[in-house]
């Protein structure tokens, strides 16, 4: 019994690799499907060709509308930072100029410094007094 089926099950793969190799030739030289089926149902498949076309280029129509997000996205973020940044800056510009208004009202004349102040080294270093006259 168990020789039969043995036999049996290789037949059935010899078959099976005769069948594919039967639909790989049909397709290799085009007869997988015949002139006549194009012939009764060219409507149908003008119709599927269309559709197909119009999916695809929906698609990519899509995906280039998101990639523009992306990028609009993406100058949005830049433009909120400079906003931000600008804001900042304007900000500190008006605390300035009303700390300056304030100052004026108490003590006329005063004001910020043009440079910034000096730091004095009173124990200077033996090599810096050699930098100094090479410098002269």
């Amino acid at each position: 019994m168990f020789g039969k089926k043995k036999k049996n099950s290789r037949s059935k793969t010899d078959k099976q690799n005769s069948g594919s190799m039967k639909l790989l030739e049909r397709v290799l030289y085009g007869n997988v499907v015949s002139t006549e089926f194009f012939s009764r149902h060219w409507i149908k498949v003008f119709l599927v060709v269309i559709i197909a076309m119009i999916f695809i280029s929906t698609k990519y129509q899509c995906m280039t509308a998101m990639e523009q997000i992306k990028d609009l996205q993406k100058g949005l973020n830049v433009a909120r930072t400079e906003s931000v940044r600008e804001r900042s800056t304007y900000m500190s510009r008006i605390r300035e100029s009303a700390m300056k208004e304030l100052v004026d009202t108490i003590l006329p004349g005063l004001a910020v410094p043009e440079h910034p102040a000096y730091i004095l080294n009173l124990n200077p270093s033996p090599d810096s007094n050699t930098d100094n006259e090479n410098k002269e």
